[in-house]
C-alpha cells in the first residue's frame, strides 16, 4: 500500500472480543472514555512512502521507542466526533467532514503531514461497520471516536518527524456531565491562560490541554467544574473553557460569542450553534466580550443566559461565575429557554430525529 487519499484497510478481526454478555453489561452504564471497543485502526506514514499500511487490528497497546519524538517534541493532534444508533438500526456521524478537514488544518500548525479527509472518513467507516454493537442504545449514548496522530520516528532533534502513526480508538459513552443538564459553576483563571496569539490556540492538539490542566485543578478547587481563559495579551476578554466555546444571550435576543482569531479553537459545534441561532431568528454576533462586561451585563439582566458547547457534552448551560474578588449567578441560575431550546435542535439532528436541511448527518449503516 502508498499514500494517497484512497487507502485498502486489511481487516484483522480481534481473535479474543469481548463477548456478548459482557459487553451488554459494560453499555449499561459506560460513563465517559472508561470503556472500549474491541478494535482500532491504525495508518502510518513515512516521508518516502506516505501514508499506508492502513488496517483495523485489535485495540492492543502501541510499542513505543523511548526515543520516540512525539515523547520529546508534542507532535501530536487528535479530534472528537461521536457516531449514534438510530430507531431502525442504522448509524450516523455528525458532520464528519468538518473533523477531518480540521485534523488537517491541526496537522499543518503542528508540522506534520496531513492526513487526506477520505482516508479519515473511510477510517471511521470501517471501525464502526466492525464495532456497531459497541454503539449504546440508551437517549444519552452514543460512541465516541477518538482519532489522534503523533510522531513516531525514533530521533532526538528539533525538527518535524519524518514517520507518525494515526490511530482510532472508539469508545461507547453516556453523559458527558453525570446527572444529566444542569447548570455549572465555572472558575475565572487569574494567573493562566490557555493560548497567545500565534500559538496553537486554533489547533486541536493535546499540549493545549495538558496547559489547562493546572487551571482546571484550581477550579476545582473552588468548587467549580470548569475553568474559564481570559486572553493572553490584555487579560481581560473570554477566550474560551478548558475545552468548549462559550455563548451569551442578551435580553434583546442577541447571541454572541468571542471572534476566531487564533487563540480559540474553531469547534465544530459552535458553527453549528451559529448557523441554528441565525435560523431561528437570534441576531448572532462574533465579538469580544470582556469579563467586566460579563459581570456588568450578568448583574444588570441584560445577559440572560450564558453556555459552553463542545462534542462532548453539546450544550451545558454555566450558571455560575467565581473569580477570586467574588461570584455572581447568570439570570436565576437555571437552564434558560434560548440555550435548552439550542441544545434539542442539537441532539435531534444528531440522533437523526429532525430533518436536516443542511446535509450534518452522514449515514454510515
Amino acid at each position: 500500500m502508498s499514500g494517497g487519499d484512497k487507502l485498502e484497510f486489511e481487516i484483522r478481526r480481534n481473535p479474543a472480543p469481548v463477548s456478548a454478555a459482557d459487553r451488554a453489561a459494560l453499555l449499561v452504564d459506560p460513563g465517559f472514555g472508561r470503556v472500549f471497543t474491541d478494535h482500532m485502526v491504525t495508518i502510518r506514514y513515512a516521508e518516502d512512502k506516505g501514508w499506508y499500511d492502513a488496517r483495523v487490528e485489535a485495540r492492543a497497546p502501541i510499542p513505543m521507542d523511548p526515543a520516540s519524538a512525539v515523547l520529546h517534541y508534542a507532535q501530536e493532534i487528535f479530534e472528537g466526533l461521536k457516531a449514534y444508533r438510530t430507531a431502525d438500526g442504522g448509524v450516523t456521524l455528525f458532520r464528519p467532514e468538518a473533523n477531518a478537514d480540521r485534523f488537517v488544518t491541526s496537522a499543518e500548525r503542528l508540522a506534520m503531514p496531513p492526513l487526506p479527509p477520505e482516508a479519515f472518513l473511510d477510517s471511521l467507516h470501517r471501525l464502526i461497520e466492525i464495532d456497531r454493537e459497541w454503539i449504546p442504545s440508551g437517549e444519552d449514548g452514543s460512541l465516541y471516536l477518538r482519532p489522534f496522530m503523533f510522531a513516531s520516528e525514533v530521533f532526538l532533534g528539533v525538527r518535524p518527524a519524518r514517520e507518525y502513526l494515526y490511530v482510532l480508538i472508539a469508545a461507547p459513552v453516556g453523559a458527558y456531565f453525570a446527572g444529566g443538564v444542569k447548570p455549572v459553576k465555572v472558575w475565572i483563571s487569574p494567573d493562566y491562560t490557555r493560548a497567545a496569539p500565534g500559538g496553537t490556540g486554533a489547533a486541536k492538539c493535546g499540549g493545549n490541554y495538558a496547559a489547562s490542566l493546572a487551571a482546571q485543578a484550581e477550579a476545582i478547587e473552588h468548587g467549580c467544574e470548569q475553568v474559564v481563559f481570559l486572553d493572553a495579551v490584555e487579560r481581560r476578554f473570554v477566550d474560551e473553557l478548558g475545552g468548549m466555546n462559550v455563548f451569551f444571550v442578551y435580553d434583546d435576543g442577541t447571541l454572541v460569542t468571542p471572534p476566531l482569531t487564533g487563540t480559540i479553537l474553531p469547534g465544530i459545534t459552535r458553527e453549528s450553534v451559529l448557523t441554528l441561532a441565525t435560523e431561528a431568528g437570534l441576531t448572532v454576533q462574533e465579538r469580544p466580550v470582556s469579563f467586566a462586561d460579563w459581570q456588568a451585563d450578568a448583574a444588570s439582566g441584560r445577559l440572560r443566559e450564558v453556555f459552553a458547547c463542545g462534542t462532548a457534552a453539546v450544550i451545558t448551560p454555566i450558571g455560575h461565575v467565581r473569580f477570586p474578588d467574588g461570584e455572581f449567578v447568570i439570570g436565576a441560575g437555571e437552564p434558560g429557554r434560548v440555550t435548552m431550546g439550542l441544545r434539542q435542535q442539537l441532539v435531534d439532528l444528531q440522533r437523526g430525529l429532525a430533518a436536516d436541511p443542511h446535509g450534518w448527518v452522514r449515514r454510515v449503516l
